[in-house]
């Protein structure tokens, strides 16, 4: 028996004037707690620019998105102002002046936040939420009870009551498709000259489906004890629902008062009847809706908690609906697919809030990666970082496992080196991503409140942002490691051949100087453009580039080793720095490999000592090695090795 309306208008909204107002009135508003950012730092100045400039747009329209950031490295920020239906430009532009102002005091370091007025709500995230059904957090507020509100009469006026704010709904909903005004205000009179006032209201960029289903949750939940009141109102992120006894918004095209059709006042038999019989298919048809929806929420936490356990409850903000999913990526369309490896297959995708997506769907038929699904969505969601790439969320549903990441311009760094885009990648931007990745691998090791091991560090594994920053990617490997734990040991051991440290490839002992060895291994192929492995020999032995830099290092030629396409255009120290760096990294004995903090402070000349020189570095020579044990060992991990890299 829970119905309609849940919530009622303050005292003094009762006393407003039709009339344009003069003053703007404050209601509630909400700070995230969890998400904050430091002072003085990019997202702060991008946060204030944004929101003082949104005042500028409420002059010519009711409703606004923008977005700022992300060109730096720093988070995008999103946000929105809508102001209600029946109140002026000049009325919008000074209450969204104001609330913007209102929202940095309030929140002075929240990375979300909501502010509502009477007038108007806004708000920002550096999550994507346009177009988006929301519905937390929620402002309520209820009136005194209506005098006499429980006799036959009130009886009627509740119906009446719930009845004109169904039609409200109604026809806000079907207003028209998204980017239309979803606003409707509806009157009646009950008890011969008592008039109820109702106003609804959608963000436009909802669907009306979205839109619908976002006033039908606040009308479910109002319960019919909070029929009596003089009036209430209840506001949601992405909806707004209000009545009273007051005419307390403005006429916007000629509201047209009106009674029920077909019904008599004089007849209360008639009236009982027709009341009973509304009332009870309402009631059936918001019960039906209520069981579908609440089976469905039902359902996709069966899955999180089969999948993530106790995890579960800190990752159901980052669940995607599969429907979303689909139309974003052309359901899946091969216009939008663009790679394919172990895991599945990867697509570009766009939400509906503009914001470009890689989307990479585990293929069903695949006996590998449900762990590391598992594995990435656990380990992502609690690690960020500008060199990291950004998991946006993730989809369980049916058969479906998606992960979902910001989407990266330029692909992987393979396609650099070694693909057809070779003569693109100059020898400054090169730095700049060994840089970057020593960046992300020291946060990964030392910086964030986890030690975490990623055991695939490749250039398929970098991808490229619209600048060339690198982000490293695909944790579905990763090992989490405590923080004065010096090494783990496994018996599956996954990766890439030939970035592989030779204790952790022959004995299964993984630490940081495992992925030291790769880095190792990576700036040797960014400085000589050349890979590691060649396929067209044997797998296990992919010790040419290694042998090839020793030698002239040994030499003395070290700088003949660098990628022909760069030709004279390079920082001769930079280079030898990095060669010296990377013989360093692929020592056999891994106690002899600098730590990834020595060597970022050595890159950026930091780095007061003198690092020694390079030893032999580790060869995987056939006789080294034990062929029955490298059979047993040994486990290729197709999810590693794609044919296309980009996000």
């Amino acid at each position: 028996m829970s119905l309609l309306v849940y919530v009622f208008f303050l005292g003094f909204f009762f006393n407003f004037s039709i009339t344009e107002a003069t003053e703007i009135y404050y209601l509630n508003h909400s700070c995230s707690s969890n998400k904050t950012f430091t002072p003085n730092t990019a997202y702060e100045t991008n946060l204030r620019t944004l929101l003082t400039s949104l005042s500028s747009h409420a002059t010519t329209a009711q409703f606004f998105n923008t977005t700022t950031g992300g060109g730096d490295g720093s988070e995008i920020i999103y946000a929105s102002f809508m102001c209600r239906g029946d109140v002026s430009n000049r009325t919008c532009q000074e209450c969204v002046r104001t609330a913007a102002e209102q929202i940095s005091r309030v929140c002075p370091i929240s990375k979300e936040a909501l502010i509502w007025y009477h007038e108007c709500l806004v708000r920002y995230s550096n999550r994507c939420f346009f177009s988006t059904l929301e519905e937390w957090p929620r402002f309520n507020f209820m009136g005194s009870h209506v005098t006499n509100s429980r006799n036959e009469k009130g009886s009627y006026g509740f119906w009446l009551l719930s009845k004109t704010l169904s039609d409200a709904v109604g026809e806000a909903a079907n207003a028209g498709p998204a980017g239309t005004m979803k606003f409707a205000t509806k009157n009646a009179t009950v008890f011969g000259s008592q008039k109820i006032h109702t106003l609804v209201q959608c963000t436009p960029d909802l669907s009306s489906e979205d839109c619908s289903n976002c006033l039908g949750d606040i009308m479910r939940d109002i319960p019919l004890c909070c029929l009596g009141r003089i009036g209430g109102m209840v506001l949601y992120p992405s909806c707004t629902l209000m009545f009273g006894t007051r005419h307390f918004y403005r006429d916007v095209n000629a509201i047209q008062e009106s009674k029920p059709s077909g019904i008599k006042m004089g007849s209360p038999g008639s009236i009982f009847t027709v009341v009973i019989l509304l009332v009870l298919t309402m009631l059936i048809s918001f019960h039906c809706y209520f069981l579908w929806r609440r089976a469905r929420k039902r359902k996709y936490k069966i899955l999180l908690k089969e999948n993530f356990g106790q995890e579960s409850v800190t990752l159901e903000g980052l669940q995607f609906d599969l429907a979303i999913i689909e139309a974003a990526t052309n359901n899946f369309s091969n216009e939008n697919k663009i790679g394919k490896g172990g895991f599945g297959e990867v697509y570009k995708g766009i939400l509906s809030c503009g914001l470009h997506i890689g989307v990479k769907r585990l293929s069903q038929s695949s006996t590998q990666g449900s762990i590391e699904f598992k594995n990435e969505v656990l380990l992502i969601a609690k690690l960020q970082h500008r060199n990291l790439v950004e998991l946006i969320g993730f989809c369980l549903a049916a058969q479906e496992k998606i992960l979902i990441y910001k989407f990266m311009h330029n692909g992987s760094l393979d396609k650099f080196l070694f693909g057809n885009q070779q003569k693109t990648l100059s020898w400054s931007q090169r730095f700049k991503i060994i840089e970057g990745i020593a960046q992300g691998i020291l946060y990964l090791h030392e910086h964030s409140r986890l030690k975490v091991i990623h055991r695939d560090i490749k250039p398929s594994n970098i991808l490229l942002d619209k600048n060339m920053n690198p982000r490293i990617s695909d944790f579905g490997m990763a090992k989490i490691m405590e923080i004065d734990q010096d090494h783990g040991k496994t018996k599956r051991i996954v990766g890439t051949y030939g970035y592989m440290s030779p204790e952790y490839a022959m004995f299964g002992q993984f630490s940081e100087k495992s992925d030291i060895f790769s880095f190792g291994v990576m700036i040797l192929e960014i400085v000589t453009g050349k890979k590691n492995i060649n396929f067209h020999e044997s797998q296990y032995m992919p010790n040419g580039l290694l042998s090839y830099v020793w030698r002239k290092w040994k030499e003395k030629t070290q700088l003949s080793i660098i990628d022909p396409l760069l030709e004279e255009n390079y920082s001769k120290n930079e280079v030898i720095k990095c060669i010296h760096i990377s013989l360093l990294y692929v020592q056999e004995k891994k106690s002899i490999r600098p730590t990834i903090a020595d060597v970022v402070s050595y890159l950026d000349g930091r780095h007061t000592l003198e690092f020694p020189s390079p030893q032999e570095p580790a060869f995987f020579l056939e006789d080294k090695m034990d062929t029955k044990t490298s059979t047993e060992h040994f486990s290729v991990n197709e999810m590693s090795i794609s044919t296309y890299y980009p996000r």
